[in-house]
């Protein structure tokens, strides 16, 4: 199976040059655009956008927001790509390790679960497409562009989420298995 090549590649060294890259891309993105976006802009925060579901959500969010709110959101979910690509690489780096230095039914389920970080990043690119098109109509935001961006977002958290699992559900099982050895 083509998930079986990630048990060896890409090698360690470069799979710790993925984490570090990816941990710095999170770690700075966090600190220069998302903290100072979230304390600049009032009310809502960009998850109560993501999670608006209808139009007359959105509505409200846009109203409190204003329009200098709305401009430093969507160029926060401008950098929400670069973001993407950051969280993916330390999440799929994370999970490998994981994957490689596991055994039995656990290393066979992370071989799937390998796939989860890039399904979470594709999630994220359409919510963010979606959030910017709701910005782009501001004054009359149709319903389906929320419900796909909202429902996109919940996967996205979701697939995140087994990978989270995954993750500490086999940390757990190396300690484990070394303390036994």
């Amino acid at each position: 199976m083509f998930l079986d090549k990630f048990r060896e590649f890409p090698k360690n060294r470069v799979l710790y040059l993925i984490i570090l890259a990816g941990f710095l891309i999170v770690l700075l993105v966090e600190i220069f655009v998302f903290i100072p976006v979230e304390a600049s802009v009032p009310g809502y925060g960009i998850l109560d956008y993501e999670f608006a579901w209808t139009s007359y959500q959105v509505e409200i969010i846009f109203n409190i927001w204003g329009s200098s709110g709305i401009d430093e959101q969507v160029a926060a979910i401008y950098w929400d790509f670069l973001f993407i690509v950051g969280y993916v690489s330390l999440a799929f780096g994370l999970i490998v390790i994981a994957l490689r230095k596991s055994e039995g039914k656990i290393q066979k389920i992370g071989t799937f679960i390998t796939i989860t970080p890039f399904l979470t990043g594709f999630l994220d690119v359409i919510e963010n497409v979606f959030l910017i098109l709701m910005t782009n109509t501001q004054t009359s935001v149709s319903d389906p562009l929320p419900l796909i961006a909202s429902l996109s977002a919940t996967l996205k958290f979701g697939f995140l989420f087994i990978g989270i699992i995954y993750f500490v559900i086999a940390i757990i099982s190396i300690v484990i298995n070394k303390i036994k050895k």
